[in-house]
């Protein structure tokens, strides 16, 4: 049964107490602070050999084993104090008012089930079924417990139970343990020993389903459990029964319609399923999931979270196709369970158009805890289903979580000889990077190995553009912001004449200066103060000016502000090189036909053109002066066809003179 030994190591024990009788005080408790918690039972022992209630509940507990009952960990005495620790667990009377009706009919399934073990399959006699005998685990199931009157059939006796009716609960008393001759008994032993359980049952079912009782027991109505009102009569004239053979056995009470709710075979399948064929187990998880939708998802998640994810369900191959992508892939909050087209398209996965049975917000709470403990099972199969769903789920883990038990125990998955192991735990670990950083993930020293090689956004134009605006003068940028008004002015229908490209630099004309081929000298450049023009008002008002043709005056004015835009670039370069060439210079004016007052900026860039020079041979020998007479003197002569005009380019004709060539 254990001794001080037994405690188990690292346990701590809360000192507020939980529960607190005539015979023990329950603690919770926990292992080095890690979760599941434990629940530890606390009471005194007694002097002499008679062992106290606590150490008989103790005994008795290890000794029978049900998923109805309450899991029994370990015992220990240390002083004057025996210790007993259970899985963790609460009062029900803690819990009862929050419950629904689905959650105790459940629960009084549950402890149905646990007597027809002890009575069919143990033969024995709790002796004390009630409130108080009856936990829930943090999942929602109720557990039996309370051990410490458990008897077996052939040692129940008449003074047994009259030894122990002080301490039992004084409802569940049967009528016939007041009467001296109502017991019947054969070779002193009860003739029908499962009727003070079946009798205590009776009237903990009419505790538990009394109006008021319940959260919301005002709708506990036939709509819910439609055979309630017959169960309730089956309870106070068949289970209370004062004649004990009245009373039926508690097997019989498992097939009756009111433990016939979906949820409630369910729950019964789930229980039982290694016990069930595979075309059974096919058939059922195939439906479920459509089943499961019909109920509120929070009461799907206590009732049946821990049965959805335990291990017969994930290695079952039906389950994995099935089940386990809609309860591993919870849908965001806000979202229903019947889906819109909007919705549907909005769905990702394996499971496109089938909602997932859990929110995010109800999967953190009552599913999340739950993963957290199964990452801890090193079978290779499960591991596999977790990780093949692990981009689903991965957000809901908080970040300490992720870090100090997801991550850890993915980095042992990538050490392992399986193939297909190891690729998927890595995928996994690139869902963690997001979350956790990849210093975190990947740890030792990194550094920027690589650089971002993209071109900047911006086009060669742009980039000119804002060189040329930056070396260039505010004046000179205002008077090319008015020339390209006066453009978009002239010519409305054209706006892309605005942007002119930069005008390249005339021979002669580079770095802002000019060569006088006469003078064979440099001569700076002159940067010119331009003065401001206006477009004509009525030009720019005009709502017709885009659709008239434009006359002669605006060609030539047209012709003008080209040549002047094409001078401000040449002139805000020659600026950059030569600013000393401002104040070294006057200004220069040239008139012309069509705008007498504008300036002839191109003066400054008339090529000097001098006459051919003549190359005069002397004869060296009297003998070649026939050549002199025979050949005829080569002359050429060219004259300009073509007139430029008044005020072009160049301001003379390009003419050649008659020279003669003399060859001796």
């Amino acid at each position: 049964m254990g001794n001080e030994g037994s405690q188990p190591i690292g346990l701590e024990i809360e000192e507020r107490a939980v529960e607190a009788t005539d015979s023990w005080t329950l603690h919770y408790a926990s292992i080095n602070g890690s979760t599941p918690r434990l629940s530890v039972f606390v009471g005194q022992t007694q002097e002499g050999k008679v062992p106290s209630a606590l150490e008989l509940s103790a005994k008795n507990l290890m000794l029978y084993r049900h998923p109805s009952l309450v899991r029994y960990v370990s015992s220990w005495q240390r002083g004057d104090c025996w210790h007993l620790a259970t899985e963790e667990i609460k009062p029900l009377a803690q819990v009862l008012s929050q419950l629904t009706p689905i959650q105790i009919c459940l629960g009084l399934h549950s402890i149905l089930k646990a007597l027809t073990f002890l009575h069919d399959k143990a033969e024995v006699s709790h002796n004390n079924v009630c409130c108080a005998s009856v936990y829930v685990t943090p999942d929602g199931t109720w557990k039996l417990c309370g051990f410490e009157h458990l008897c077996r059939f052939k040692d129940l006796t008449p003074a047994f139970l009259k030894r122990a009716q002080e301490r039992r609960y004084e409802r569940a008393i049967t009528p016939e343990e007041d009467d001296t001759n109502g017991l019947k008994t054969l070779n002193g032993c009860l003739i029908e020993p499962w009727a003070i359980d079946t009798y205590a049952f009776g009237v903990l079912a009419e505790e538990v389903l009394r109006p008021g009782v319940g959260r919301a027991l005002g709708t506990f109505t036939s709509h819910d459990l439609p055979v309630l009102a017959e169960f309730k009569e089956l309870m106070k004239k068949q289970l209370q029964s004062s004649v004990p053979s009245s009373r039926p056995k508690l097997s019989s009470i498992l097939e009756h319609p009111f433990f016939s709710h979906p949820l409630i075979r369910i729950h019964g399948f789930l229980v039982d399923l290694p016990l069930k064929t595979e075309a059974e187990k096919d058939e059922f998880f195939r439906n479920l999931p459509n089943q499961l939708l019909e109920f509120p998802e929070m009461l799907v998640a206590i009732q049946l979270g821990a049965l959805l994810l335990s291990r017969m369900v994930l290695i079952n191959s039906s389950a994995q196709k099935h089940l386990i992508p809609r309860i591993l892939n919870p849908r965001p909050d806000g979202i229903s369970k019947v889906l819109s087209v909007e919705e549907e398209e909005d769905l990702e996965g394996d499971n496109h158009g089938s909602p997932a049975l859990f929110t995010l917000s109800t999967f953190r709470e009552h599913l999340a805890p739950r993963l957290l403990q199964i990452f801890g099972v090193r079978d290779a199969q499960i591991r596999l289903i977790l990780l093949t769903h692990f981009p689903g789920y991965c957000k809901v883990f908080s970040e300490e979580s992720l870090r100090t038990v997801v991550l850890p125990e993915l980095l042992v998955g990538i050490k392992d000889t399986n193939d297909t192991l190891v690729s998927t735990t890595l995928h996994c670990l690139a869902e963690l990077v997001p979350l956790l950083g990849a210093a975190t993930v990947i740890g030792g020293k990194r550094g920027k190995l690589f650089t971002d090689g993209r071109p900047k956004e911006r086009s060669i134009s742009s980039s000119q553009s804002s060189r040329n605006v930056l070396r260039t003068p505010s004046s000179v940028l205002a008077k090319t912001v008015a020339a390209r008004e006066t453009l978009s002015g002239i010519y409305r229908v054209a706006p892309a004449l605005a942007e002119l490209p930069e005008r390249p630099s005339p021979d002669g004309g580079e770095e802002g200066v000019k060569v006088d081929m006469e003078k064979d000298d440099v001569v700076e450049d002159v940067v010119v103060d331009w003065s401001d023009w206006d477009a004509p008002e009525e030009d720019l008002d005009s709502p017709n000016a885009a659709e008239d043709p434009p006359s002669q005056a605006d060609e030539v004015a047209f012709s003008e502000v080209v040549q002047s835009t094409a001078v401000v670039v040449s002139s805000s370069n020659s600026t950059e090189s030569n600013t000393s060439s401002k104040d070294s210079h006057a200004r220069k004016d040239r008139s012309k036909s069509v705008c007498s007052e504008e300036e002839d900026f191109f003066k400054d860039m008339e090529p000097v053109i001098s006459k051919t020079q003549i190359l005069r041979i002397e004869a060296r020998d009297s003998s070649q002066s026939s050549l002199k007479s025979s050949n005829a003197i080569t002359s050429l002569s060219f004259n300009s066809a073509m007139d430029t005009g008044e005020g072009s380019g160049w301001g003379e004709d390009l003419e050649w003179g008659d020279e003669e060539l003399e060859i001796e």
